[in-house]
């Protein structure tokens, strides 16, 4: 029977079969991939063909009150908070950069964060109690603890907007680091060969799109305000509380200085690019070091009693077995 099932493999017909159905394999999955992905570049740069549009009429009509473009509605989330009188929290200067290094802008996402914020704690807490009182009767607790339990949670609600934006403005920070230093050669390469600091922003941010598009989308929102704003030092400070990483602090501080006192920006790129180089390289050098004390415990509790499992468990079988 072995010896049959090891011939069908030396049949010039299964073989072709075989090959067939695998090359049919791998064009379907060949052909297919590419469809399942998703272009998150072309979105993201539609938001910012629409910031731009905005910054234009903002500073075309000369609009002077602060916020110009809220007069377009919002819905139920706009009609809520303006009910509820939260227009304190939704014109905080801090709430509104936080939002911006997370990547939301607008008068719409700063509504729905607020609205959110406010919402959440009661939303925690009627959860809770349908858990405790409805779902799980594992425990016993009595109702007043219970509902306390759920008080206490419905509290710590109120920070799961606060936790969502710091774990979004924590992944755009990286992604955007990661790319940091490659987009400033290239920069670089592109003030070098005589392009103005707007071109270069601009090529820069096409080039880089593939590698992070929250990169590629903050080059061109500089490259929009540096031609709408009314000083180039406003489009450079923004672009560092953007994204709200010291070596972006350090490029806008250098770039403005050499444009201010009129010193070569391609110097000041240069060197700037080899210090955010080495910082990427010292945080990777950091995790690294890092690895060895975060693998300490899963080998205590996982490695370690497999492994004694393993040598002394014959020794201790063979000792049972003579005193039987």
């Amino acid at each position: 029977m072995d010896v049959g099932i090891f011939n069908i493999f030396f049949d010039f017909r299964f073989d072709a079969t075989l090959l067939s159905a695998v090359m049919a394999f791998a064009t379907v999955v060949t052909l297919g991939l590419p469809m399942l992905e998703r272009n998150t570049l072309g979105a993201r740069m539609k938001a910012v063909a629409e910031r731009r549009e905005e910054l234009r009429r903002k500073y075309q009509e000369k609009l002077k009150q602060r916020g110009g473009l809220r007069s377009e509605p919002i819905g139920f989330v706009k009609k809520t908070v303006e009910r509820l009188q939260l227009s304190r929290i939704v014109e905080a200067e801090e709430t509104r950069e936080r939002l911006a290094r997370a990547g939301y802008r607008g008068q719409g996402a700063l509504v729905t964060f607020v609205f959110f914020r406010f919402v959440m704690p009661f939303i925690v807490f009627l959860l809770a109690l349908i858990f405790f009182f409805f779902v799980y009767h594992g425990t016993n607790l009595s109702a007043f603890m219970k509902v306390n339990v759920a008080l206490g949670l419905g509290l710590a609600g109120f920070y799961l907007p606060d936790l969502f934006l710091s774990n979004r403005t924590s992944k755009r920070q990286t992604s955007i680091m990661r790319a940091f230093p490659d987009a400033l050669d290239l920069m670089l390469i592109c003030v070098e060969s005589g392009m103005s600091i707007e071109s270069a922003f601009a090529r820069v941010s096409s080039e880089v799109g593939t590698q992070s598009p929250e990169l590629a989308e903050e080059l061109a929102l500089t490259t929009a305000e540096l031609s709408y704003l009314p000083e180039r030092r406003i489009a450079y400070d923004n672009l560092a509380k953007r994204c709200g990483h010291s070596g972006v602090r350090a490029v806008a501080a250098a770039v403005n200085q050499a444009e201010k006192y009129g010193t070569p920006v391609g110097q000041a790129l240069r060197v700037t690019a080899h210090e955010n180089r080495e910082q990427r390289m010292l945080e990777a050098e950091k995790k690294a070091a890092a690895l060895s004390p975060k693998l300490t415990v899963p080998m205590l509790i996982f490695f370690l009693p497999v492994l004694f499992v393993v040598i002394m468990g014959p020794a201790v079988m063979n000792i049972m077995h003579t005193m039987h």
